[in-house]
């Protein structure tokens, strides 16, 4: 491969480029690739973080978990949250080439029809339709086989899946939970039932992992888009730089976003870059809005209040912010495979890594999860006579359960030194629950204030207990309950009732790790919205931003986005496809 052209100084960059695309996770990964195609177009990516590509912990699946906190993390925490007894919640995001797929934790899952349809219906655009949809997912990824040559007959459905450049495999190491997990799922029937594939368009049932993984390795968006876009001579990409604000040129109206302030540093000396054609502003649900309002973008109020002078009213920039509540419950298990024993041991740890190393094969292959089952309510459920249903459709749901084959700690709950257990996740998977992404100064260089407002809804409340009653009638199950010696820690201390689920739930709630809506679509004429159904910032010029509440893992879904932005934009500006 020629060499990459990833910089680290102002002095090599051009002056002006035809599109600067602000963040290098799936967005601009995915941008900078696609629009890239076309030799005549010159590109600038612009990323806060670093080069990750030769972190151990990211490229080793079973490792990501380690990843938060780190330095490809950008270590954000919310507010308190008042809806979990004021605790703050860890918000991890990615902060290198790559984005937050290089410390995700790897699901694949492109949200079902129901997703894809209703937000065309949103948009008045048939373009974001499941057909469409469809297209670009394959146009995104790739089946690989798992690590080993793992026969996969049964644990995926081939033809739902494209010949795109991200990895997707099954799981290469399997676990005996695994098989009682999916004969719990055909015993207690319903929406339980298994589903062999959930991107075919049905986002319901019980089903194997598919994670972002090939020949044993995580396979992220720098990997997948941006390092082969690098080697392109219409392709600079910048390093360890933000982006502190969007200029726009002087006089326009609307306001024509061309001009990108860039800084290596709070104290450092600031440098402006051109975009000819169009500024894209792929920065997440957390650095976009930050973005847009340090521009002037947003709620007049907020901006005034921080001496911005407000260019574009919009109080939905940074408003619909919403994440899955998730609650982590574990059991104590005689099964004798679960990871708890490699995890302990220095020695076991090393030995499984040493075994990756050489072949790729082993526990390390797969992430924490080999099984999963996405469900709804009965309809009958008393919750809606009181509000109605959020799910997105019939095949849409309202909870999850993920099941990890060990003592996966969250919070403050310390991992046993002895024994082998499993956690059961359980989350709400249509949340009601809106919060806020708001600057908390002018400066670009400090945190925005992140308010998810979890477990604030009623009906998000009611949700969890019915999540955690799920996940306990899972570990009742004929497969499961001879192996379950019993619930620990505060697991144990969750009687059968409404209240004392949603008082473990506020206590022992964290996060999926989901974040969306910050930036949200919205029809072209409706008075809502900050983006219309091209992506465009409304009010404004030569602005775009990606969107995205799907009850799914989000990942697969962002990729769909940008595949259909890059599309969008080449239409529009004649580029060779």
């Amino acid at each position: 491969m020629a060499s990459q052209r990833i910089f680290t100084s102002f002095s090599d960059l051009r002056p002006e480029y035809d599109f600067v695309i602000v963040g290098a996770g799936i967005g601009g990964s995915v941008l900078a690739n696609r629009l890239s195609e076309d030799p005549s177009v010159t590109v600038l990516v612009v990323e806060a973080g670093g080069n990750e590509s030769e972190n151990l912990l990211v490229q080793v699946p079973f490792l990501g978990v380690q990843l938060a906190g780190g330095p490809a993390d950008w270590k954000y925490v919310t507010a308190a949250q008042k809806g979990m007894v004021d605790r703050t919640i860890p918000c991890a995001r990615g902060k290198a080439l790559g984005g937050t797929t290089c410390i995700n934790l790897l699901l694949w899952q492109n949200g079902g029809s129901d997703l894809w349809d209703n937000w065309a219906k949103i948009t008045k655009d048939e373009g974001w339709g499941w057909e469409t949809a469809q297209k670009c997912f394959k146009k995104a990824s790739h089946l690989a086989p798992p690590a080993g040559g793992r026969d996969i007959h049964g644990f995926v459905e081939p033809s739902a899946h494209g010949q795109g450049p991200v990895a997707v495999s099954a799981p290469g190491y399997p676990y005996s939970l695994d098989k009682l997990s999916i004969d719990a799922a055909e015993e207690l029937g319903g929406t339980w039932s298994f589903n062999i594939d959930y991107n075919p368009g049905n986002n319901l049932g019980t089903s194997y992992v598919q994670s972002t993984v090939g020949n044993g390795q995580r396979s992220n968006s720098a990997h997948a888009y941006l390092y082969p876009a690098a080697s392109r001579p219409n392709v600079d990409i910048l390093i360890n730089t933000q982006v502190t604000k969007l200029v726009p040129v002087s006089g326009s109206q609307p306001a024509n976003f061309r001009n990108v302030e860039l800084a290596h540093a709070r104290d450092g000396p600031r440098h402006i870059v051109i975009a000819k054609k169009e500024v894209l502003l792929a920065a997440g649900v957390i650095g976009s809005p930050q973005i847009l309002q340090l521009s002037g973008v947003g709620s007049q109020e907020l901006l005034s209040s921080h001496g911005i002078p407000v260019l574009v009213n919009n109080p939905d920039v940074g408003s619909n912010y919403r994440d899955h509540p998730m609650a982590s419950l574990h059991f104590e298990v005689d099964l004798a495979d679960t990871w708890d024993p490699v995890v302990r041991s220095p020695d076991a740890i090393n030995a499984a890594l040493g075994l990756w190393k050489e072949k790729r094969q082993g526990l390390l292959v797969n992430g924490p999860a080999n099984t999963f089952s996405l469900l709804r309510l009965q309809d009958s459920d008393p919750v809606f006579q009181k509000h109605p249903d959020p799910a997105l459709g019939p095949r849409s749901a309202h909870v999850e359960l993920v099941n990890i084959n060990g003592f996966a700690p969250f919070g403050n709950v310390v991992p046993p030194t002895t024994g082998n257990y499993i956690c059961v996740l359980a989350e709400v998977a249509s949340p009601l629950s809106s919060g806020t992404v708001q600057i908390a100064s002018p400066d670009a260089f400090d945190a925005p204030a992140i308010d998810p407002a979890l477990l604030t809804h009623p009906f998000d409340q009611a949700a969890m207990t019915r999540a955690i009653t799920c996940a306990l009638t899972f570990t009742r199950s004929t497969p499961l309950k001879g192996h379950i010696n019993g619930p620990v820690g505060p697991t144990a201390t969750i009687d059968d009732d409404d209240a004392s689920k949603l008082a473990f739930a506020r206590e022992n709630t964290y996060t999926m790790n989901h974040p969306c809506g910050s930036c949200a679509m919205a029809a072209d004429d409706a008075p809502n919205g900050v983006v219309d159904s091209k992506l465009r910032v409304k009010s404004t010029a030569g602005l775009r931003v990606g969107p995205t509440m799907p009850s799914c893992h989000i990942q697969a879904v962002v990729y769909i986005i940008a595949e259909r932005a890059a599309d969008l934009i080449k239409a529009q500006y004649g580029l060779a496809k």
